[in-house]
């Protein structure tokens, strides 16, 4: 293990974590008095998915790499459906406690991801890191873990840094965090399909 190994696993880790981050943002707007244990969950769950797709894709290319490369052309379409669920729904949730609100103005109820929720982004927003499995297919087994493990690493510190950026401006959105979270996941899951299909 070299420098240029461990800067590489780092550049890797934030090209990959770039989508857990806007995620992350999308959910501390939705959370603005999001506790730190929580803060540690969301942005662990998505560090795992970080380190476990390219641990994953590794096998993959080692073990079955012609059907991998079926299966990664699906990848752009499953993270777009994913991610479109996710927020269509928050979306539509939204809407409907806003209704709710003005029904019945004394019900008042806080906006959390629930726990399936972040299993379905954690596994949207690292399901291209399966492809890495490629680019650290020349690795042995130690040192692709190494490579995984400081992925997940960067991924970890960056979703706490959007965490805290998305409770800063959840606090100023108030009602409107949910719909602009689901929005933002819409887009990402656009974003993700658009990139990898031209």
């Amino acid at each position: 293990m070299n420098l240029s190994f461990v800067i590489n696993s780092i550049l890797l880790g934030v090209g990959l974590a770039m989508d857990a981050f806007s995620v992350s943002i999308a959910n501390g707007l939705i959370e603005p008095c999001m506790r730190r244990t929580r803060m540690f969950v969301i942005a662990g769950t998505y560090s795992f998915f970080q380190f476990a797709m390219p641990m994953l894709g590794w096998f993959f290319v080692r073990t079955a790499a012609q059907r991998f490369e079926v299966f990664q052309k699906a990848i752009p379409w499953i993270a777009l459906i994913l991610l479109a669920y996710i927020g269509g729904k928050m979306i539509l949730e939204s809407l409907r406690e806003a209704r709710e609100k003005k029904e019945t103005p004394e019900l008042v109820s806080e906006t959390t991801v629930s726990g399936r929720t972040l299993l379905l982004q954690g596994v949207a927003t690292s399901i291209d890191a399966l492809s890495v499995g490629f680019t650290i297919a020349g690795y042995g087994a130690l040192m692709a873990f190494i490579a995984s493990l400081i992925i997940a690493a960067v991924t970890l510190a960056l979703c706490l840094t959007a965490l805290r950026l998305g409770r800063v401006f959840g606090e100023r959105l108030a009602g409107r965090a949910t719909i602009v979270g689901g929005m933002i996941l819409i887009a990402i899951g656009i974003e993700i399909w658009f990139t990898n299909i031209f």
